[in-house]
């Protein structure tokens, strides 16, 4: 799920910010760049925890910028097939739910969802049980599991189930009203 891994990249920098401050502005930079984004190989770029290096720069011809070798520490998040994760129903429909655990979204279809839940619809979709008592709804918190990946160049896309024992709803926000 969570991994503390080292990676490097190429960084340019225009001339205008060369001087006393260079190192932190190739960080921010770096910061800008790199956080939030996803690579499909490492998965989602969570922070960055250190700068290890910063090599010597080199000039690119006729343009003046200067291109530096970075080398960094940062925490990346990456699902994968048979891990559990906690998440929020983001969209509710006929054919199952999406829902987000973090930067990751994923697909629940109502083939993997329990028998005794049947869909609803109305001004707010959502799948419950035939007593009423369990009800998944946009803003709900489930426990599911993953199942499978697809990962792409710059996402990652999931399935998920809750067919399985100690998954479903653990907060449901409807059920206070």
């Amino acid at each position: 799920m969570f991994f503390h891994i080292t990676l490097e990249r190429n960084m340019q920098l225009h001339p205008r910010h060369f001087g006393p401050h260079l190192r932190e502005k190739l960080i921010a930079k770096l910061m800008k760049d790199v956080e939030g984004t996803c690579s499909g190989r490492h998965g989602f770029v969570v922070a960055i925890t250190n700068v290890e290096d910063i090599g010597k720069g080199l000039i690119r011809e006729g343009t003046g910028f200067v291109t530096f070798p970075v080398k960094y520490q940062c925490v990346a998040f990456r699902p994968f097939k048979g891990e559990i994760l906690e998440a929020v129903v983001t969209m509710v429909n006929k054919m199952g739910f999406f829902a987000e655990a973090g930067p990751v979204q994923i697909f629940v279809s109502n083939h993997l969802i329990p028998d005794d839940m049947e869909f609803q619809s109305g001004d707010m979709p959502n799948y419950t049980t035939s007593d009423g008592s369990v009800k998944i709804q946009k803003d709900s918190e489930v426990r599911l599991k993953i199942i499978g990946t697809r990962v792409d160049a710059t996402e990652i896309f999931c399935i998920g189930t809750i067919k399985d024992d100690f998954l479903g709803v653990i907060n449901d926000p409807g059920a206070a009203s």
